[in-house]
């Protein structure tokens, strides 16, 4: 589905990032893993490289526009094109009331969640336009269309990711990019492990979702790697859930 295409992930060290990066190798791409955490980013190339895929792993901070230009860059000096960019790293912030949201945490996850995508997309257009088109995948969230009670910082980012993904669908949709944004409930990742650690409040997720139960990184994988193929060829400016009927209540 993917064969000949070359694709880069972001925030590839685990979780939804991982598995994406192993279903776009498993479908025949050529990965960029790019990640914070160098170490968690190298095994992540490994386990593509052990499986037969080609890999190659760029420690980038998406929350700084040079190193998003960077990644693209080594993207192409590495492959020789960029047909597929899937933005999703991402931070939680703390949990607080709005009025009380500390100002420093607000400012992190606003640069990371929502200007680490900006900063992203507008590397990774660039080098698209020069290519003849592509296909761009943001990680927006459930709480990028509904309100997140405590995650103001959050649901604010991820409102601002499906309002950007639809903006530069349109900009660039004769150029043959394709943007779309997908939002997940809440998923099996690191970013869910403490809330489940908690017997009741992980009790209160799963019944918030219709089927009975929270997400796989796998689950989310299949359909970004669905929207990152030729299979979606007349789907653009997008929101897809797939949070187990979280949004349907």
């Amino acid at each position: 589905m993917l064969k000949g295409k070359v694709a880069l992930v972001t925030g590839a060290s685990s979780g939804i990032g991982r598995a994406t990066a192993l279903a776009f190798s498993r479908e025949g791409a050529q990965v960029v893993v790019s990640d914070v955490n160098q170490t968690q980013g190298e095994e992540t190339a490994s386990l593509l490289r052990a499986h037969g895929g080609a890999a190659i792993f760029v420690c980038t901070d998406v929350g700084v526009a040079a190193e998003g230009q960077a990644l693209v860059a080594a993207a192409i000096a590495e492959y020789g094109q960029l047909d597929i960019a899937c933005n999703n790293a991402g931070i939680g912030g703390q949990s607080a009331l709005t009025a009380d949201y500390p100002l420093d945490s607000w400012a992190q996850v606003i640069q990371v969640n929502l200007s680490g995508v900006f900063y992203g997309m507008q590397a990774q257009i660039g080098a698209m336009l020069k290519s003849g088109g592509g296909s761009i995948i943001n990680l927006a969230s459930v709480l990028g269309a509904v309100g997140g009670p405590r995650s103001p910082a959050y649901t604010a980012a991820k409102h601002g990711v499906i309002g950007l993904t639809q903006t530069a669908a349109w900009e660039y949709g004769a150029n043959k990019i394709r943007i779309n944004a997908v939002g997940p409930g809440f998923i099996h990742t690191p970013m869910v492990k403490n809330l489940e650690a908690n017997a009741q409040v992980n009790t209160a997720l799963i019944a918030a979702h219709a089927l009975g139960r929270l997400g796989n990184p796998e689950e989310v994988a299949e359909l970004i790697t669905w929207l990152a193929s030729d299979r979606a060829s007349f789907v653009t400016g997008a929101f897809y859930p797939v949070d187990g009927g979280y949004l349907a209540r």
